[in-house]
């Protein structure tokens, strides 16, 4: 006797989570914010969209703690999935995360890089899987980012 175990698709447990997503953001200087390039679909640096437009701000370290960091990690998580969803329709399209580079906008002192980009991670696992959802991945720590976002992520993805 076998067992079979269903498959949820990444567009279906995206669906099943309810999230509310920003619109996706239009380029604000001379980039594209995805490029699929072979099998592999370039994801532009973003930062932490909020669904009325608006951006999230501060410095980590100094306006937000880790857990507030993280949350905006999150949120730029989510503005990549707008991103995908406006490039390519549905998120079966894309087999796994291979690449997350999340750049934290933060104090001098601050050491926890990692747990803040953990939260754009978190959520990629949760829409692809452990196995698909966690690709290689860097967390470094900026003396500024555009706008004065907390979080830019940008991210490598295998399409198909």
């Amino acid at each position: 006797m076998t067992s079979t175990t269903a498959v949820v698709s990444p567009q279906k447990r995206f669906e099943s989570l309810a999230l509310t997503l920003p619109p996706a953001p239009k380029p604000l200087g001379v980039y594209t914010p995805s490029l699929v390039v072979g099998k592999l679909l370039y994801v532009s640096g973003h930062g932490p969209l909020l669904p009325d437009g608006t951006l999230m701000r501060g410095r980590v370290g100094r306006d937000l703690d880790v857990e507030g960091g993280k949350q905006a990690a999150r949120q730029v998580g989510l503005t990549i999935l707008a991103t995908l969803l406006a490039a390519v329709g549905t998120l079966d399209r894309i087999h796994r995360v291979v690449k997350v580079l999340g750049m934290v906008n933060c104090t001098a002192d601050f050491e926890k890089h990692p747990a803040v980009i953990n939260g754009c991670s978190e959520l990629f696992a949760e829409i692809w899987g452990r196995d698909l959802g966690v690709g290689v991945r860097s967390a470094v720590g900026m003396g500024s980012l555009p706008d004065d976002i907390p979080v830019e992520v940008e991210a490598l993805f295998e399409f198909i």
